[in-house]
Protein backbone atom coordinates (compact mmCIF):
# COMPACT_ATOMS: atom_id res chain seq x y z
CA UNK A 1 0.00 0.00 0.00
CA UNK A 2 3.39 2.27 0.47
CA UNK A 3 4.40 1.52 -2.67
CA UNK A 4 0.96 2.48 -4.78
CA UNK A 5 0.93 6.07 -2.49
CA UNK A 6 4.15 6.86 -3.25
CA UNK A 7 4.00 9.30 -6.88
CA UNK A 8 6.97 11.47 -8.63
CA UNK A 9 10.83 10.53 -8.37
CA UNK A 10 11.57 12.26 -5.26
CA UNK A 11 9.13 10.23 -3.16
CA UNK A 12 10.50 7.55 -4.16
CA UNK A 13 13.82 9.01 -3.37
CA UNK A 14 12.73 9.71 -0.05
CA UNK A 15 11.26 6.23 0.55
CA UNK A 16 14.75 4.84 -0.27
CA UNK A 17 16.11 7.31 2.14
CA UNK A 18 13.58 5.97 4.87
CA UNK A 19 14.54 2.28 3.98
CA UNK A 20 18.33 2.57 4.88
CA UNK A 21 17.80 4.12 7.57
CA UNK A 22 15.29 1.46 9.18
CA UNK A 23 18.03 -0.91 8.01
CA UNK A 24 20.82 0.87 9.13
CA UNK A 25 19.24 1.01 12.86
CA UNK A 26 18.41 -2.74 12.77
CA UNK A 27 21.64 -3.18 12.08
CA UNK A 28 23.75 -1.06 14.55
CA UNK A 29 20.87 -2.77 17.20
CA UNK A 30 21.81 -5.71 16.30
CA UNK A 31 25.51 -5.01 16.61
CA UNK A 32 24.84 -3.48 19.71
CA UNK A 33 23.14 -5.95 21.38
CA UNK A 34 25.79 -8.83 19.89
CA UNK A 35 28.78 -6.38 21.41
CA UNK A 36 26.57 -6.39 24.37
CA UNK A 37 26.44 -10.06 24.56
CA UNK A 38 30.03 -10.77 23.88
CA UNK A 39 30.95 -8.43 26.21
CA UNK A 40 29.04 -10.10 28.82
CA UNK A 41 30.15 -13.43 27.74
CA UNK A 42 33.82 -12.03 28.43
CA UNK A 43 33.26 -11.00 31.75
CA UNK A 44 31.37 -13.85 33.01
CA UNK A 45 34.42 -16.03 31.59
CA UNK A 46 36.26 -13.56 33.64
CA UNK A 47 34.53 -14.08 36.71
CA UNK A 48 34.10 -17.49 36.54
CA UNK A 49 38.42 -17.42 36.75
CA UNK A 50 38.48 -15.57 39.72
CA UNK A 51 36.41 -17.81 41.50
CA UNK A 52 39.14 -20.05 40.82
CA UNK A 53 41.61 -17.93 41.81
CA UNK A 54 44.12 -18.48 45.07
CA UNK A 55 42.89 -15.91 46.92
CA UNK A 56 39.47 -18.09 46.98
CA UNK A 57 40.66 -21.13 47.23
CA UNK A 58 41.10 -21.00 51.13
CA UNK A 59 37.14 -20.17 51.66
CA UNK A 60 33.67 -20.70 51.18
CA UNK A 61 32.19 -19.03 48.55
CA UNK A 62 28.68 -19.07 46.80
CA UNK A 63 27.37 -16.72 43.85
CA UNK A 64 24.07 -16.64 42.58
CA UNK A 65 22.69 -14.18 39.94
CA UNK A 66 18.98 -14.15 38.59
CA UNK A 67 17.61 -11.88 35.61
CA UNK A 68 14.28 -11.09 37.80
CA UNK A 69 12.61 -10.01 34.01
CA UNK A 70 13.55 -13.21 32.25
CA UNK A 71 14.31 -15.82 35.39
CA UNK A 72 17.66 -16.68 33.42
CA UNK A 73 20.70 -17.95 35.92
CA UNK A 74 23.39 -15.75 34.88
CA UNK A 75 25.75 -17.25 37.20
CA UNK A 76 25.41 -20.85 39.91
CA UNK A 77 28.44 -21.07 41.81
CA UNK A 78 27.39 -23.03 44.67
CA UNK A 79 23.80 -21.80 44.91
CA UNK A 80 22.14 -24.73 46.46
CA UNK A 81 25.30 -25.05 49.10
CA UNK A 82 24.77 -24.15 53.00
CA UNK A 83 26.53 -20.40 54.70
CA UNK A 84 26.79 -19.16 58.00
CA UNK A 85 24.32 -15.80 56.75
CA UNK A 86 24.90 -13.86 59.54
CA UNK A 87 22.79 -10.40 58.77
CA UNK A 88 21.43 -11.42 55.45
CA UNK A 89 18.79 -13.67 57.42
CA UNK A 90 17.27 -10.13 58.37
CA UNK A 91 15.99 -10.63 54.81
CA UNK A 92 13.94 -13.64 55.77
CA UNK A 93 12.64 -11.43 58.77
CA UNK A 94 11.67 -8.23 57.06
CA UNK A 95 9.53 -10.78 54.67
CA UNK A 96 7.70 -12.39 57.35
CA UNK A 97 7.19 -8.55 59.15
CA UNK A 98 5.52 -8.33 55.27
CA UNK A 99 2.94 -11.33 55.56
CA UNK A 100 2.64 -11.13 59.10
CA UNK A 101 2.14 -7.82 60.57
CA UNK A 102 -0.32 -5.02 59.31
CA UNK A 103 0.15 -1.57 58.54
CA UNK A 104 0.98 -0.50 62.63
CA UNK A 105 2.65 -2.81 64.98
CA UNK A 106 0.81 -4.02 67.32
CA UNK A 107 1.56 -2.56 70.58
CA UNK A 108 0.20 -4.14 73.73
CA UNK A 109 -2.85 -6.48 74.38
CA UNK A 110 -5.07 -5.66 76.70
CA UNK A 111 -8.72 -6.22 78.40
CA UNK A 112 -10.28 -3.11 79.94
CA UNK A 113 -12.46 -3.82 83.52
CA UNK A 114 -13.89 -0.38 84.80
CA UNK A 115 -10.51 1.22 85.67
CA UNK A 116 -8.15 -1.60 85.65
CA UNK A 117 -6.51 -2.68 82.85
CA UNK A 118 -4.77 -6.36 82.00
CA UNK A 119 -1.83 -6.41 79.72
CA UNK A 120 -0.18 -8.79 77.42
CA UNK A 121 3.07 -7.66 75.59
CA UNK A 122 3.36 -8.36 72.10
CA UNK A 123 6.93 -8.16 71.89
CA UNK A 124 6.69 -4.08 70.94
CA UNK A 125 10.31 -3.19 70.94
CA UNK A 126 9.72 0.69 70.32
CA UNK A 127 8.34 1.26 73.88
CA UNK A 128 10.86 4.42 75.08
CA UNK A 129 13.25 2.84 72.23
CA UNK A 130 16.42 5.69 71.95
CA UNK A 131 15.65 6.68 68.33
CA UNK A 132 11.85 5.61 68.07
CA UNK A 133 10.79 7.22 71.42
CA UNK A 134 7.93 5.77 71.56
CA UNK A 135 5.25 6.81 74.18
CA UNK A 136 1.75 5.95 73.11
CA UNK A 137 1.38 2.44 75.40
CA UNK A 138 2.84 4.65 78.21
CA UNK A 139 -0.03 7.29 77.92
CA UNK A 140 -2.36 4.90 77.37
CA UNK A 141 -1.33 3.32 80.74
CA UNK A 142 -1.57 6.31 82.38
CA UNK A 143 -5.76 6.33 81.76
CA UNK A 144 -6.04 3.70 84.33
CA UNK A 145 -5.80 3.92 88.29
CA UNK A 146 -4.35 0.21 88.24
CA UNK A 147 -2.44 -1.99 85.61
CA UNK A 148 -2.59 -5.79 85.78
CA UNK A 149 0.63 -7.13 84.36
CA UNK A 150 1.61 -10.64 82.59
CA UNK A 151 4.88 -11.11 81.79
CA UNK A 152 5.22 -15.39 81.26
CA UNK A 153 3.85 -15.59 77.81
CA UNK A 154 7.29 -15.33 76.10
CA UNK A 155 8.06 -18.93 75.01
CA UNK A 156 12.00 -18.73 74.91
CA UNK A 157 15.43 -17.39 76.31
CA UNK A 158 16.66 -13.71 76.65
CA UNK A 159 19.60 -14.74 74.00
CA UNK A 160 18.69 -16.74 71.18
CA UNK A 161 20.42 -19.95 70.24
CA UNK A 162 23.95 -20.16 69.42
CA UNK A 163 24.75 -16.56 70.06
CA UNK A 164 28.13 -15.55 71.31
CA UNK A 165 28.55 -14.88 75.41
CA UNK A 166 30.33 -12.43 75.79
CA UNK A 167 28.46 -9.92 73.78
CA UNK A 168 26.25 -9.58 76.85
CA UNK A 169 27.42 -6.28 77.42
CA UNK A 170 27.35 -4.48 73.82
CA UNK A 171 24.77 -3.01 72.02
CA UNK A 172 23.95 -5.17 69.71
CA UNK A 173 23.11 -7.84 72.05
CA UNK A 174 20.25 -6.91 74.10
CA UNK A 175 18.38 -9.39 75.62
CA UNK A 176 14.71 -10.69 74.08
CA UNK A 177 11.63 -9.93 76.11
CA UNK A 178 7.87 -9.74 75.73
CA UNK A 179 7.47 -6.37 76.84
CA UNK A 180 10.85 -4.75 76.28
CA UNK A 181 11.62 -1.02 77.58
CA UNK A 182 14.00 1.57 76.10
CA UNK A 183 15.31 -0.78 73.67
CA UNK A 184 16.43 -3.01 76.61
CA UNK A 185 19.40 -0.97 76.84
CA UNK A 186 20.81 1.89 79.11
CA UNK A 187 22.01 4.79 77.05
CA UNK A 188 24.71 6.97 78.61
CA UNK A 189 25.93 9.95 77.77
CA UNK A 190 29.47 11.34 79.60
CA UNK A 191 27.93 14.56 80.49
CA UNK A 192 28.92 16.78 83.61
CA UNK A 193 26.93 15.62 85.30
CA UNK A 194 26.55 12.10 83.90
CA UNK A 195 23.23 11.14 82.00
CA UNK A 196 21.58 7.97 82.07
CA UNK A 197 18.09 7.14 80.51
CA UNK A 198 16.49 5.67 82.25
CA UNK A 199 17.33 7.56 85.39
CA UNK A 200 16.60 4.58 86.93
CA UNK A 201 20.02 2.76 86.63
CA UNK A 202 22.25 6.57 87.77
CA UNK A 203 22.96 5.20 90.63
CA UNK A 204 24.19 1.90 88.91
CA UNK A 205 27.39 3.39 86.99
CA UNK A 206 30.98 3.30 88.40
CA UNK A 207 34.43 4.62 86.35
CA UNK A 208 36.78 1.53 85.57
CA UNK A 209 39.63 1.95 83.67
CA UNK A 210 39.19 -0.94 81.22
CA UNK A 211 37.22 -4.15 80.74
CA UNK A 212 33.83 -4.80 79.95
CA UNK A 213 30.91 -2.01 80.40
CA UNK A 214 28.79 -4.28 83.00
CA UNK A 215 28.83 -6.71 84.81
CA UNK A 216 27.94 -10.20 83.85
CA UNK A 217 24.89 -11.12 86.37
CA UNK A 218 24.14 -8.03 87.63
CA UNK A 219 23.25 -4.26 86.49
CA UNK A 220 26.42 -2.66 87.65
CA UNK A 221 27.66 -0.70 84.86
CA UNK A 222 31.32 1.03 84.66
CA UNK A 223 32.69 4.04 82.13
CA UNK A 224 35.96 4.93 81.56
CA UNK A 225 36.57 8.64 82.23
CA UNK A 226 38.84 8.74 78.82
CA UNK A 227 34.62 7.56 77.18
CA UNK A 228 33.24 10.70 75.12
CA UNK A 229 30.72 9.17 73.23
CA UNK A 230 27.20 8.47 73.93
CA UNK A 231 26.83 4.27 75.00
CA UNK A 232 24.26 1.66 74.99
CA UNK A 233 24.69 -0.88 77.23
CA UNK A 234 21.98 -3.96 77.74
CA UNK A 235 20.63 -4.44 80.80
CA UNK A 236 19.54 -7.63 82.46
CA UNK A 237 15.71 -7.70 82.12
CA UNK A 238 13.42 -9.39 85.01
CA UNK A 239 9.80 -9.46 85.28
CA UNK A 240 10.54 -7.28 88.69
CA UNK A 241 12.41 -4.80 86.51
CA UNK A 242 9.77 -4.14 84.35
CA UNK A 243 7.35 -3.64 86.96
CA UNK A 244 9.40 -1.20 87.91
CA UNK A 245 10.17 1.03 85.47
CA UNK A 246 6.84 0.96 84.21
CA UNK A 247 5.12 1.79 87.45
CA UNK A 248 8.19 4.85 87.43
CA UNK A 249 6.85 5.91 84.01
CA UNK A 250 3.55 6.01 84.15
CA UNK A 251 3.39 6.51 88.10
CA UNK A 252 0.41 4.02 88.18
CA UNK A 253 0.64 1.01 90.73
CA UNK A 254 1.07 -1.85 88.38
CA UNK A 255 0.26 -5.60 89.69
CA UNK A 256 2.41 -8.54 88.28
CA UNK A 257 -0.17 -11.65 87.76
CA UNK A 258 0.89 -15.64 88.05
CA UNK A 259 -0.92 -16.50 85.56
CA UNK A 260 -3.67 -15.47 83.13
CA UNK A 261 -7.11 -17.62 81.85
CA UNK A 262 -7.89 -17.35 77.68
CA UNK A 263 -9.42 -13.89 77.23
CA UNK A 264 -10.37 -12.30 74.12
CA UNK A 265 -7.97 -9.66 74.32
CA UNK A 266 -8.06 -5.74 72.28
CA UNK A 267 -5.22 -4.46 70.89
CA UNK A 268 -3.93 -1.22 71.01
CA UNK A 269 -2.41 0.15 67.64
CA UNK A 270 1.14 1.27 67.58
CA UNK A 271 3.63 2.77 65.26
CA UNK A 272 3.96 2.29 61.91
CA UNK A 273 5.27 -0.97 60.65
CA UNK A 274 7.40 0.70 57.45
CA UNK A 275 9.29 2.84 59.93
CA UNK A 276 10.72 -0.21 61.91
CA UNK A 277 11.65 -2.21 59.09
CA UNK A 278 13.52 0.28 57.43
CA UNK A 279 15.55 0.69 60.50
CA UNK A 280 15.73 -2.67 61.05
CA UNK A 281 17.42 -3.43 57.25
CA UNK A 282 19.50 0.18 57.39
CA UNK A 283 20.73 -0.09 60.91
CA UNK A 284 21.19 -4.17 60.74
CA UNK A 285 19.40 -3.60 64.29
CA UNK A 286 19.35 -7.36 66.23
CA UNK A 287 17.36 -6.38 69.02
CA UNK A 288 14.45 -4.84 65.84
CA UNK A 289 14.70 -8.21 64.39
CA UNK A 290 14.30 -10.57 67.13
CA UNK A 291 11.35 -8.76 68.52
CA UNK A 292 9.67 -8.33 65.54
CA UNK A 293 9.51 -12.09 65.27
CA UNK A 294 7.68 -12.40 68.37
CA UNK A 295 5.05 -9.53 67.17
CA UNK A 296 5.02 -11.66 63.96
CA UNK A 297 4.10 -14.13 66.33
CA UNK A 298 1.83 -12.10 68.22
CA UNK A 299 -0.56 -12.47 65.43
CA UNK A 300 -1.21 -16.24 65.72
CA UNK A 301 -1.25 -16.58 68.83
CA UNK A 302 -1.33 -15.33 72.50
CA UNK A 303 1.99 -17.00 72.69
CA UNK A 304 5.79 -15.26 71.39
CA UNK A 305 7.98 -17.31 70.09
CA UNK A 306 10.77 -17.31 67.33
CA UNK A 307 9.77 -20.95 66.29
CA UNK A 308 6.15 -20.17 66.34
CA UNK A 309 6.32 -17.24 63.88
CA UNK A 310 9.29 -19.50 62.14
CA UNK A 311 6.95 -21.93 60.80
CA UNK A 312 3.81 -20.37 60.38
CA UNK A 313 5.65 -17.83 57.42
CA UNK A 314 7.36 -21.02 56.27
CA UNK A 315 4.42 -23.21 56.00
CA UNK A 316 2.29 -20.12 54.46
CA UNK A 317 4.44 -18.28 52.33
CA UNK A 318 7.95 -20.24 51.71
CA UNK A 319 7.31 -23.88 51.43
CA UNK A 320 8.60 -24.05 48.24
CA UNK A 321 12.17 -23.23 48.92
CA UNK A 322 14.68 -26.04 48.37
CA UNK A 323 16.85 -26.65 49.97
CA UNK A 324 15.33 -25.35 53.33
CA UNK A 325 17.28 -23.39 55.17
CA UNK A 326 18.05 -23.52 59.21
CA UNK A 327 16.42 -20.74 60.61
CA UNK A 328 17.03 -20.61 64.28
CA UNK A 329 17.09 -16.36 64.95
CA UNK A 330 15.54 -13.20 63.82
CA UNK A 331 19.12 -11.41 63.47
CA UNK A 332 21.47 -13.96 62.16
CA UNK A 333 23.58 -13.30 65.38
CA UNK A 334 23.52 -17.27 65.71
CA UNK A 335 26.32 -19.37 63.99
CA UNK A 336 23.66 -21.88 63.94
CA UNK A 337 21.55 -20.39 60.91
CA UNK A 338 22.59 -22.02 57.44
CA UNK A 339 20.69 -20.47 54.53
CA UNK A 340 21.78 -20.70 50.58
CA UNK A 341 22.20 -18.88 48.05
CA UNK A 342 19.39 -20.55 46.34
CA UNK A 343 17.01 -19.53 49.35
CA UNK A 344 18.24 -16.01 49.44
CA UNK A 345 17.57 -15.19 46.05
CA UNK A 346 13.94 -16.64 45.68
CA UNK A 347 13.07 -14.56 49.06
CA UNK A 348 14.22 -11.48 47.37
CA UNK A 349 12.16 -12.23 44.25
CA UNK A 350 9.06 -13.01 46.50
CA UNK A 351 9.80 -9.51 47.72
CA UNK A 352 10.45 -8.11 44.47
CA UNK A 353 7.12 -9.55 43.02
CA UNK A 354 4.63 -9.51 46.49
CA UNK A 355 5.64 -5.60 47.55
CA UNK A 356 6.04 -2.22 46.32
CA UNK A 357 9.10 -1.95 44.78
CA UNK A 358 9.26 1.82 45.84
CA UNK A 359 8.69 0.87 49.39
CA UNK A 360 11.18 -2.40 48.86
CA UNK A 361 14.23 -0.02 47.14
CA UNK A 362 13.17 2.78 50.11
CA UNK A 363 13.44 -0.17 52.85
CA UNK A 364 16.92 -2.00 51.57
CA UNK A 365 20.18 0.00 51.83
CA UNK A 366 22.38 1.19 48.59
CA UNK A 367 25.90 -0.03 48.86
CA UNK A 368 28.78 1.02 47.53
CA UNK A 369 32.42 -0.66 47.47
CA UNK A 370 33.41 -0.27 51.00
CA UNK A 371 30.36 -1.80 52.50
CA UNK A 372 28.98 1.81 53.84
CA UNK A 373 25.62 3.00 53.64
CA UNK A 374 25.09 6.45 53.44
CA UNK A 375 24.05 8.46 57.14
CA UNK A 376 22.06 10.80 55.12
CA UNK A 377 18.36 11.27 54.64
CA UNK A 378 18.14 8.91 51.67
CA UNK A 379 20.51 6.56 50.03
CA UNK A 380 23.37 7.49 47.90
CA UNK A 381 22.31 8.28 44.30
CA UNK A 382 25.53 7.17 42.95
CA UNK A 383 24.90 3.13 44.06
CA UNK A 384 23.57 0.43 41.37
CA UNK A 385 23.29 -2.17 44.32
CA UNK A 386 20.24 -2.33 46.72
CA UNK A 387 21.57 -4.92 49.25
CA UNK A 388 21.68 -6.42 53.17
CA UNK A 389 25.05 -7.12 53.92
CA UNK A 390 25.84 -9.58 56.80
CA UNK A 391 29.11 -10.30 58.56
CA UNK A 392 30.62 -11.25 61.73
CA UNK A 393 34.26 -12.96 62.17
CA UNK A 394 35.27 -14.76 59.05
CA UNK A 395 31.95 -13.84 57.40
CA UNK A 396 31.09 -11.43 55.08
CA UNK A 397 27.78 -12.35 52.56
CA UNK A 398 26.02 -9.56 50.81
CA UNK A 399 22.10 -10.13 49.03
CA UNK A 400 20.38 -8.38 46.94
CA UNK A 401 19.18 -6.34 43.78
CA UNK A 402 21.55 -5.18 41.18
CA UNK A 403 20.55 -2.51 38.62
CA UNK A 404 22.25 -2.89 35.33
CA UNK A 405 23.37 0.28 32.69
CA UNK A 406 20.90 -0.88 30.43
CA UNK A 407 17.69 -0.95 33.15
CA UNK A 408 17.65 -4.71 33.36
CA UNK A 409 17.04 -5.86 37.11
CA UNK A 410 18.94 -8.95 38.72
CA UNK A 411 18.84 -10.63 42.08
CA UNK A 412 22.14 -11.45 43.80
CA UNK A 413 23.26 -13.88 46.72
CA UNK A 414 26.73 -13.40 47.05
CA UNK A 415 28.32 -15.37 50.65
CA UNK A 416 31.57 -15.63 51.56
CA UNK A 417 32.29 -17.88 54.75
CA UNK A 418 35.66 -18.84 56.53
CA UNK A 419 38.02 -16.70 54.93
CA UNK A 420 40.94 -15.17 56.79
CA UNK A 421 42.00 -12.46 54.87
CA UNK A 422 40.38 -9.11 55.40
CA UNK A 423 36.73 -8.23 55.06
CA UNK A 424 37.96 -5.14 53.15
CA UNK A 425 39.13 -7.06 50.64
CA UNK A 426 36.40 -9.58 50.08
CA UNK A 427 34.05 -6.41 49.69
CA UNK A 428 36.33 -4.55 47.12
CA UNK A 429 35.94 -8.32 45.40
CA UNK A 430 32.61 -8.56 45.38
CA UNK A 431 32.03 -4.91 44.54
CA UNK A 432 34.61 -5.30 41.35
CA UNK A 433 32.29 -8.74 40.13
CA UNK A 434 29.16 -6.99 40.62
CA UNK A 435 30.40 -3.34 38.83
CA UNK A 436 31.37 -5.69 35.92
CA UNK A 437 28.12 -7.04 35.46
CA UNK A 438 26.30 -4.11 36.28
CA UNK A 439 28.30 -1.96 33.16
CA UNK A 440 28.26 -4.93 30.82
CA UNK A 441 24.68 -6.82 30.95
Amino acid sequence: MLLKSIKGPSQVFLYQILKLRIVFSILLLTTLIGCAGLQFKAIKKQVLNDFKSEKLSHQHTGFLLVDIGTNDTLFNINGAKYFIPASTAKLFTYYASLKLLGDSLPSLKYIQENQNVTILGTGDPTWLHPYFKNELPIAFLKRFDSISLYLDNHEGEKYGPGWAWEDYPYYFSPEISAIPLYGNVVTVTPNNPLTVIPDHFTTAFQNKVEGPPRDWKANQFYLSKQNKDTLQIPYITSKELTVKLLSEETGKPIGLLDSIAPKKWKILPGIPRDSVLKQLLWKSDNFLAEQLMLLCSSKISDTLSFERARDSVIGKYLSDLDPMPRWVDGSGLSRYNLFTPTAMVNVLKKLYRESDSLQLFTSIPQWDSNGTISQGSGPAKSSFIYAKSGSMGNIYNLCGYLRTKSGKVLLFSFMNNHFRRPSSEVRQNMYAILKRVHETY
